[in-house]
């Protein structure tokens, strides 16, 4: 019995690890891309592409979750009392080495999805690839890690948000259109909605460690008033491309989502204590989750009532 209790526990921290409800960030936009495929270009989806674009996107994903627990370990920003989704090193006494060992593991295997992908589509997504996974790295590894800068909100935008529903888009068609760039806009201010969340939760202990986030740059009042207007662009933005480009109504049913970035921008505005606010910062990554899905399936319906 008590072997079974450690064996759960021991999947329990490698699973926390991987970070698992940030890989929403990254199976989101691949559903999206995929679906304005089908529905807005009439492509049959070929759906092997579609798998190995959905691991590859998670693997690396879950392998910069991995780096960015590596690094802010070894820059001193993890500790016992720390308060977030990382501190597996600290908490749990996992070997540094072996959190970066497994974080290149994934890239491997999301590298040998990705020769998959180029040589079913284009080799000119290698490059693109290949760009995407040297950020991922980036992020929080190198002389100057992208998340301690004011670009992190930016640079994981265009990446994980516009850039993955780009790419889930371009395998299935071999070509970019005005519509699937205009549709992946939300996506991209949303998944940098996450980032700014997540640096108005830390930003007394990323002051402390030096880093120059927007959120320390603009100050926390004024970076809660730029995490509301992310959210009010992404339904505008739908609207907007409803009233003006013709696309199908059933998109509106985004706004089923406004809920929870209500209730994430009352929580940072009511509190400031970090632990008192991880539920805002659960509400924004929700709010990315399920507008997403509520997106593609608007587009889904439409395509099939019509």
């Amino acid at each position: 019995m008590t072997k079974v209790i450690e064996a759960e526990r021991g999947f329990k921290v490698w699973w926390h690890l991987t970070r698992p409800h940030t890989l929403t960030a990254s199976f989101v936009p691949v559903f999206l891309g995929t679906t304005i495929a089908l529905t807005v270009e009439g492509e049959n989806i070929n759906f092997l592409l579609f798998f190995a674009m959905l691991v590859a996107s998670m693997l690396i994903q879950a392998a910069t979750n991995m780096f960015n627990e590596y690094y802010d370990y070894k820059l001193g920003l993890d500790n016992e009392n720390s308060v977030g989704i990382g501190g597996t090193i600290v908490r749990h006494g996992v070997s540094p080495g072996t959190i970066m060992g497994i974080a290149l593991g994934f890239y491997g295997i999301a590298l040998l999805l990705g020769i998959y992908i180029c040589a079913m589509s284009s080799w000119w997504l290698a490059a693109v690839g290949l760009v995407c996974m040297l950020i991922g790295y980036l992020y929080t590894g190198g002389p100057y890690p992208i998340a301690y800068s004011p670009f992190g909100e930016l640079v994981s935008g265009i990446v994980m948000g516009m850039g993955i529903v780009l790419i889930a888009f371009f395998i299935q068609t071999n070509t970019v259109t005005l519509d699937a760039v205009l549709l992946s806009v939300p996506s991209m201010v949303l998944v940098g909605a996450i980032m700014l969340s997540n640096n108005i939760r830390d930003i007394v202990g990323d002051t402390e460690g030096g880093r120059k986030t927007m959120a320390i740059l603009v100050g926390r009042s004024n970076a809660v008033y730029i995490l509301s207007l992310f959210f009010i662009v992404s339904y505008l933005w739908i609207a907007g491309l409803v009233i003006i480009d013709g696309i199908t109504y059933w998109a509106l049913i985004v706004l089923l989502s406004i809920p929870k970035p209500i209730k994430a921008i009352d929580i940072f505005r009511l509190k400031k204590e970090p632990l008192e606010v991880m539920p805002a910062m659960k509400f924004t990554a929700q709010t990315n989750t399920i507008f997403g899905f509520l997106l593609a399936i608007g587009l889904l319906i439409d395509y099939l009532l019509f």
